[in-house]
């Protein structure tokens, strides 16, 4: 008795055109991720439902570009979706860069800790450069008037002191005097 065995050209096709549909596949929705992150990153619409007016500007149903934007958050291709206000129309105009000397033992911690803080909107980690720059770790805040960007300056210092006991070795405020810049990265068309 003999039986049947597939044409092994057949599957050798049926794989090629699978793989090939996959392919298309991935290749419209990267086309489509470029798509929305274009429609978007310079925000979205001011519209009772932003993802909708996305989606009609795109010819693509809403439940796709929301889709599409979760992937790309839980992938790291996008880091959030939020809004952004102008600190100055909402009358925080002392802007102080803090920036610190912190012992690079414990300085995440810190800067795990200083960020957590809610008047800070930046805190991030940079190279020293001695014998000039002593400071690794920044921190953004923001505050009505300038005396009160510095008391909330020495919150973070109170609070590096209580938490991480001579890991601070100095600290200075750097204030904004104007806005140079007000965007993210915008990719071209």
């Amino acid at each position: 008795m003999t039986r049947d065995m597939p044409d092994n050209a057949a599957l050798v096709r049926a794989d090629a055109r699978d793989e090939a549909a996959r392919s298309a596949d991935e290749a419209a929705r990267v086309e489509l991720d470029r798509r929305i992150v274009l429609a978007t990153q310079g925000g979205l619409p001011l519209v009772a439902r932003p993802y909708a007016a996305v989606a009609e500007t795109l010819g693509v149903a809403e439940g796709l570009v929301r889709e599409r934007l979760a992937a790309m958050l839980a992938d790291g291709r996008i880091r959030r979706i939020g809004a952004v206000p102008n600190h100055y129309a909402i009358g925080y105009t002392a802007n102080g860069m803090s920036v610190w000397d912190i012992d690079a033992a414990v300085i995440d911690a810190v800067g795990e800790r200083v960020g957590g803080l809610d008047f800070v909107t930046h805190c991030y980690r940079r190279p020293r450069h001695l014998p000039d720059w002593p400071y690794n770790l920044f921190a953004m805040v923001h505050a009505a008037s300038r005396e009160a960007a510095l008391a909330r300056v020495e919150e973070i210092a109170a609070l590096i002191t209580a938490e991480f006991p001579g890991a601070c070795r100095g600290c200075d405020v750097l204030f904004s005097s104007g806005i140079l810049k007000k965007t993210g990265l915008r990719i071209g068309g």
